[in-house]
């Protein structure tokens, strides 16, 4: 049973994050699910709209470190193909990623958790979210293009103060910072999100795609995600970042 559940219903792609007894951490199984359902919203002009959205109490907690793990050397090695691995086929495919995207998010999101929200264009959050980016805490640097499109949205000072002093970010002042769209009950935000998908369903196709296309620059982004890989494989060897997965993995 895949841990990405997939749902299409009158031009809506719904991928849904089901992994809740792991806090929908990430694996390279599910990143390659979620860059084939893009591709298949991409490729399918019934589907309208796509809603990423998550089971149980949290929305994603990150990359799964023991699956993570198991690809270190591969990460650190310099002969390997990286923008073939299943998480860069990832960011590729939601940063190209033409159509609307709607994220719904809950409770704990950590890392890449946060950090996809940031190619959405609309984000319904429900009240109990709790927004981290522990990069700096782990030895290691942002990714996903967040370097780039935090300060864009934020500012430098206050990106700069989420990501080096671990803070941790609630609905109101993720709304507040422009971050998310709306906070609403736990229980209102998949109706919530869906809510906005139907709206979105009421537009032309195309214009929605051109609009879009005018406000980002996925190419340059692109460059600033590969850049950011780049030094964030280097990161994996330093200390602080073998001492941080070594402490995980002895629990």
């Amino acid at each position: 049973m895949s841990d990405i559940q997939t749902h299409l219903d009158n031009g809506i792609l719904t991928l849904r994050l089901s992994r809740p007894a792991k806090k929908n951490a990430l694996t390279k199984a599910m990143y390659a699910d979620l860059t084939a359902g893009l591709a298949q919203a991409s490729a399918d002009d019934a589907v309208r709209v796509v809603v990423i959205a998550a089971e149980g109490g949290d929305f994603c907690a990150g990359n799964d470190i023991l699956d993570f793990a198991q690809d270190l050397p591969a990460y650190q090695n310099p002969d390997t193909d990286h923008d073939a691995m299943p998480v860069f086929q990832f960011l590729k495919a939601i940063t190209f990623f033409e159509k609307p995207l709607i994220a719904a998010v809950q409770g704990q999101a950590v890392g890449v958790g946060v950090t996809l929200l940031l190619h959405c264009d609309l984000v319904v959050a429900a009240e109990d979210v709790r927004l981290s980016l522990p990069f700096l805490k782990l030895g290691l640097v942002p990714e996903a293009g967040s370097t780039l499109l935090l300060p864009e949205r934020i500012g430098h000072q206050r990106t700069f103060a989420w990501m080096a002093l671990g803070e941790v970010i609630g609905a109101a002042d993720a709304k507040q910072l422009g971050l998310v769209n709306v906070a609403v009950a736990r229980e209102d935000l998949d109706e919530t999100a869906l809510g906005m998908a139907q709206k979105l369903l009421k537009l032309s196709p195309s214009s929605l795609r051109h609009t879009k296309a005018f406000m980002r620059d996925p190419e340059k982004l692109w460059q600033v995600i590969r850049a950011e890989g780049a030094i964030f494989r280097q990161q994996l060897l330093s200390p602080e970042a073998q001492a941080a997965f070594m402490a995980f993995l002895s629990r």
